[in-house]
């Protein structure tokens, strides 16, 4: 059974930073696709960033690119999104995914998925 974790999440002013965590534990990290994933009340949840197992795989949305960054640290079994410049329009809450997904902006091929953290952007 593989467990995500996430943490990091809060209520940050436009323009702030934020780093959300990701913990996977229950099975070989490493060989993962890892996602970021958001979701607005009552709207689908949609693709903010993935990294493939090998480093330097990674994939944004255009919403984001430039201000937010992924990274994972297979040692310690840990994904990151790193979030600078924050708008007010980045209020959602952010999910972890992992799997082997053959479009990695795609939810279909995420198999796990953690609770959801909480990322608030006051203007």
């Amino acid at each position: 059974q593989v467990q995500l974790v996430e943490s990091g999440g809060g209520l940050v002013q436009a323009g702030g930073s934020l780093r959300l965590s990701c913990t996977v534990s229950g099975r070989t990290f490493s060989s993962y696709a890892m996602g970021w994933f958001r979701q607005y009340p009552g709207k689908e949840r949609e693709f903010v960033a993935a990294i493939r197992w090998n480093v330097g795989g990674t994939f944004y949305a255009d919403s984001v690119k430039g201000r937010f960054t992924i990274s994972r640290d297979n040692a310690k079994n840990t994904l990151y999104l790193q979030m600078n410049s924050l708008k007010p329009e980045d209020t959602a809450v952010y999910y972890c995914a992992a799997g082997f997904p053959t479009v990695v902006s795609s939810r279909r091929g995420y198999d796990y998925w953690g609770q959801g953290t909480q990322v608030t952007v006051s203007s």
